[in-house]
């Protein structure tokens, strides 16, 4: 049996009664940030969210997943489309990896297109560090429509 790679996913707390659907479809499917597993097994062994601004579950998180043998830990794509953005997700992603020596990734389910229309109207991803932030859940048309 081939290796699985574990996986916990972090969501921002606006989002706490989210069931994970486009998450888990995503991971299933191996779409958006997930396309990365496209050739491996995954282990989905944590979820939660980040208890609101300013993060403060993200420490115990980032703890209670490693010791459950995290190797990667995703931030949910509402991070990045959420109004506005989490202002603290670099501030989490670098804690996480050097804290924990974690690899962290900005994303799961692809980009919706109403989000990225929102988005690309109001201006708020212009910074250059968006296009490397979003790399990962910037898919095509059809499938950004498909996650409406």
């Amino acid at each position: 049996m081939a290796e699985k790679t574990k996986i916990g996913i972090i969501i921002c707390d606006r989002y706490r009664t989210c069931a994970g659907g486009k998450c888990l479809r995503s991971m299933r499917n191996r779409e958006g940030a997930f396309n990365r597993y496209k050739d491996k097994d995954v282990e989905l062994v944590g979820y939660t969210t980040c208890n609101g601004c300013p993060g403060g579950n993200i420490e115990y998180a980032g703890d209670e997943m490693v010791k459950n043998g995290v190797q990667v830990i995703h931030f949910a794509t509402g991070f990045l489309v959420g109004y506005p953005p989490c202002p603290y997700i670099d501030t989490f992603k670098q804690f996480l990896e050097y804290c924990y020596g974690v690899e962290v990734v900005l994303g799961t389910h692809p980009i919706p297109q109403k989000y990225l229309e929102m988005h690309q109207s109001l201006g708020t991803w212009e910074d250059g560090i968006w296009k490397i932030w979003l790399k990962d859940t910037m898919t095509d048309e059809v499938t950004r429509l498909a996650y409406n």
